[in-house]
């Protein structure tokens, strides 16, 4: 069983199109999208929802008014300024908590109670490319590695339950803590690159996270006509660095009209299709000789 992570040092590099792509191609795999902040990966594959499981993460905070003395001491302990003075007493703000739960450790009255945070929701699903996990935090909802580590454990388990080889993950865009939980364990990062002075920066970024965890990359540079001087540069960095470079992908107005159609590229016949899966043919000899 093979995990290959896509990431990307910034969003809207191409790389949940791609991801869909190698969905699409893959044989015996489950997908998992790890971008739980802003997933978009359900909205080409359309997936049939057969389980739902709410995430919770941190603790919710109240005070009951009937138990509190109005001491004041919960607002003297907060050291994020959630608990404000109201004209029945004290009340916390729950867009300022942070859930450390010292107000209520501390209260001299027992006033004040937690319970654990609902954030937000994971599923398990049927798709038109096999079976997804994937997960959508409520707005302004925190704790996204924790989830994405989450989401991981379940595809593992069901790879191992149903034989499957491949768990193709979405990766989160970046190098925060959902892009190291992404990573970890992985046994292959597949870069999406845009040749531009930032995006050469960005992939400088997440080369150096999979450097760290010693996990080999692989680089796809998207859009790569564009800026021929800045895809050289990434690829020289490739050759540098010892990273892998697949292939390149020129830009072209298809993509968006296959996307509106709520389509991965390779399920027509057309160019940037087919490159595709020449690449994905690069990456699965990448795969074998690792």
């Amino acid at each position: 069983m093979r995990e290959i992570v896509i990431i990307s040092g910034k969003g809207g590099t191409g790389k949940t199109t791609v991801c869909a792509a190698f969905a699409h191609l893959a044989e015996n795999k489950i997908i998992c999208d790890l971008d739980v902040d802003a997933p978009d990966l359900h909205i080409l594959l359309d997936p049939r929802i057969r389980q739902v499981e709410a995430f919770y993460s941190g603790l919710s905070v109240s005070i009951d008014p009937q138990q509190c003395r109005r001491c004041g001491r919960c607002a003297e302990l907060c050291a994020f300024g959630a608990v404000t003075k109201t004209e029945d007493g004290y009340a916390v703000d729950p867009l300022r908590c942070e859930g450390c739960g010292v107000c209520a450790a501390l209260c001299p009255h027992q006033a004040i109670g937690t319970a654990e945070h609902h954030c937000g929701e994971w599923y398990v699903s049927d798709s038109r490319f096999g079976l997804m996990v994937h997960a959508q935090l409520f707005p302004g909802q925190e704790n996204s590695g924790r989830l994405v580590s989450l989401l991981k454990t379940e595809a593992r388990r069901l790879a191992r339950e149903q034989g499957r080889e491949i768990i193709l993950c979405d990766g989160s865009p970046g190098v925060g803590c959902p892009v190291i939980a992404s990573l970890s364990g992985a046994q292959l990062a597949v870069g999406v690159v845009e040749p531009t002075p930032s995006g050469r920066h960005d992939f400088g970024r997440i080369a150096e996270l999979c450097r760290h965890f010693r996990i080999p990359l692989a680089v796809i540079i998207n859009k790569a006509d564009l800026n021929r001087d800045e895809s050289a540069a990434i690829a020289a960095q490739c050759a540098a660095d010892g990273h892998t470079l697949l292939g390149e992908l020129p830009f072209d107005p298809l993509v968006t009209e296959i996307m509106v159609r709520r389509q991965a590229l390779t399920e027509s016949d057309n160019p940037l299709g087919n490159r595709l899966k020449e690449i994905w043919s690069a990456l699965q000899e990448l795969r074998t000789s690792r």
